[in-house]
């Protein structure tokens, strides 16, 4: 038994669970989000919690039963609380700005970027080198995050790039002149 799939998900006050035709929708003051359940997990819905259960005990029951869980669990979060992945931008002249739906980033290359933002992302822009992703879908805010990253991922020598702002950047020495 999956030690994370047995254990309940709690509803909080104001938040709304539909789960019908093996599609869950969960709507909270933030917002509202849909997934559909994967075959062989069930969902067991009172006022103040969820029950992820499986059919069978067969392989794919068993991998899809936390996972469900932790899926679940993560819409109820986002739309009560949502999620945010913060970056650091390091480097000589380089700099982000966030107008509407595009983020337009200034990296170093010959021309900027502009990076339409997908739906439900807003991104906030501080001294214009430090950026907040935020969003009620955890997937899409990782996804997000991940992409403006790799625009200008950071190097080992010096650190330029764009980095998580809880990642730690192992450096590498350079070369070193004539004795």
């Amino acid at each position: 038994m999956s030690r994370i799939g047995k254990r309940p998900i709690e509803i909080p006050s104001g938040v709304k669970v539909v789960f019908s035709d093996s599609v869950l929708t969960v709507e909270g003051p933030k917002g509202k989000l849909s997934r559909q359940v994967m075959d062989g997990v069930s969902l067991e819905i009172t006022p103040s919690s969820i029950e992820v259960k499986r059919a069978d005990d067969g392989l794919k029951a068993r991998s899809a039963h936390g996972l469900t869980r932790t899926l679940v669990n993560n819409m109820v979060v986002g739309v009560t609380k949502g999620f945010e992945r913060a970056l650091e931008i390091n480097g000589v002249g380089y700099r982000a700005e966030a107008k509407g739906d595009v983020l337009n980033l200034s990296l170093g290359y010959s021309h900027p970027i502009n990076y339409a933002l997908p739906a439900g992302i807003i991104v906030e822009v501080d001294k214009m080198t430090k950026l907040v992703v935020k969003g009620i879908d955890k997937e899409l805010v990782g996804q997000t995050a991940a992409k403006i990253r790799s625009f200008r991922g950071p190097e080992p020598y010096k650190g330029k790039g764009i980095k998580y702002a809880d990642e730690k950047i192992l450096r590498k020495a350079g070369k070193t002149g004539k004795k």
